[in-house]
């Protein structure tokens, strides 16, 4: 059996989105259990004294690497089946710096603002209802800015195939990069520490 196994007919449709409504539901949980539906608890990553947003979303991300390399390299996943979403460099990095500018105005992000509105914060429906607009105000202006969305294309590539190295060597590279991240994170974390507000 190889996963995933939606894509081998393994199990069905209906069943998948099951599995991802309640993947969803527990990853909000731990997520407000963390802190991360309070925007206070997320803006103190931008004042440095409190990098636990860094901490949780790296480890994250290094889990679900480490796993899928292990689970590809002993013949469990396939991870060519596996949907990427295409590479385009320049209009992504502009989308990653609008997304960043909205996360430390409005103290959310896409994800723990549904949190927040889980558990009854106003700021963080105020957030949502910001978002749902800058949606929409992209998709009326889309077809005048639809060349530019398609500049400079990667194609579906990833981290080894750029390099031109194994897979587990590239994992390995992101785990010592977090281990150092982690460290630097904890520094800063000690040098800012006085601007902890009495009452965080």
């Amino acid at each position: 059996m190889t996963a995933p196994l939606a894509a081998q007919g393994i199990i069905s449709d209906p069943a998948s989105l099951a599995i991802a409504v309640a993947l969803g539901l527990g990853f909000g949980f731990f997520l407000e259990r963390a802190g991360f539906g309070n925007s206070r608890k997320l803006a103190a990553q931008f004042y440095l004294y409190d990098m636990s947003v860094l901490k949780v979303m790296f480890t994250a991300i290094v889990t679900a690497l480490v796993g899928l390399t292990l689970l590809a390299a002993t013949g469990w996943l396939d991870l060519g089946e596996i949907y990427l979403v295409p590479t385009f460099l320049l209009p992504q990095f502009v989308g990653g710096l609008v997304l960043g500018l909205g996360f430390v105005v409005g103290g959310y992000c896409p994800g723990t603002s549904v949190v927040g509105i889980a558990t009854g914060r106003i700021d963080a429906m105020v957030y949502a209802a910001g978002m749902l607009a800058g949606l929409a105000l992209y998709a009326e202006a889309f077809p005048a800015i639809e060349g530019f969305t398609q500049i400079t294309s990667l194609g579906e590539v990833t981290w080894p195939q750029l390099l031109g190295l194994p897979q587990a060597v590239v994992a390995g590279a992101v785990v010592a990069m977090a281990l150092g991240a982690f460290a630097l994170a904890g520094w800063i974390e000690r040098r800012f520490a006085g601007r902890r507000p009495a009452d965080y």
